[in-house]
């Protein structure tokens, strides 16, 4: 007697990274685990991964907080929405790819314009809670340099909440591992797609 075997989880990972035909854009708050969730998801369907954020450094030869502190938000918006639309094809080449944004990417109109019309939008969110856990880690954060990072983080995710609901597909992210945020990611695309 001949038993079908269940088709594998990478089998249909893969079944479903060729209908992906554009890129795939994770979009939230800063901490929410855009860079490192991408990098598992791309690694999951073999696409390129790219942080905005690390491409606007290479191409400024600046950290982000020297962009911040010495050209201020404005110019440092202007630039990243010209680093996201080479990264998300502006001339019509949408390459598949996983690009992780800055936290205020998708809030600038324009730049929120931009990937969805040319990418597979994903908010990744996250309670206050876990955010102010996870951004306490690193210091290079410029939004939060000047007051108490919870105010700010839960005030920021008020403002913006609305430009992230943009975004057709919206997955939680909290304590779970990584590698289950990336699927259900997938999940989510899948039955949107």
């Amino acid at each position: 007697m001949d038993h079908d075997e269940p088709a594998s989880p990478n089998a249909a990972i893969q079944r479903l990274a060729a209908r992906i035909d554009r890129p795939i854009v994770l979009v939230g708050m800063m901490g929410v685990g855009k860079t490192t969730v991408g990098r598992r998801l791309a690694a999951m369907l073999n696409v390129p991964f790219c942080d905005a954020d690390e491409e606007i450094e290479r191409a400024a030869q600046m950290s982000i907080p020297e962009i911040f502190a010495q050209f201020g938000e404005p110019y440092f918006r202007s630039g990243e929405r010209r680093v996201i639309a080479r990264l998300v094809g502006e001339d019509g080449a949408h390459e598949r790819r996983v690009l992780a944004t800055g936290g205020g990417a998708f809030v600038d109109p324009e730049t929120r314009a931009l990937i969805l019309s040319r990418a597979i939008a994903v908010w990744l969110d996250s309670d206050v809670d876990t955010l102010v856990a996870r951004v306490g880690r690193k210091g290079n954060r410029p939004m939060l340099r000047n007051g108490n990072p919870r105010e700010i983080l839960t005030r920021l995710k008020a403002e913006r909440g609305p430009a992230y609901a943009e975004a057709p597909i919206h997955v939680k992210s909290g304590n779970q591992p990584h590698q289950a945020t990336a699927m259900t990611i997938l999940k989510a695309i899948d039955a949107w797609l």
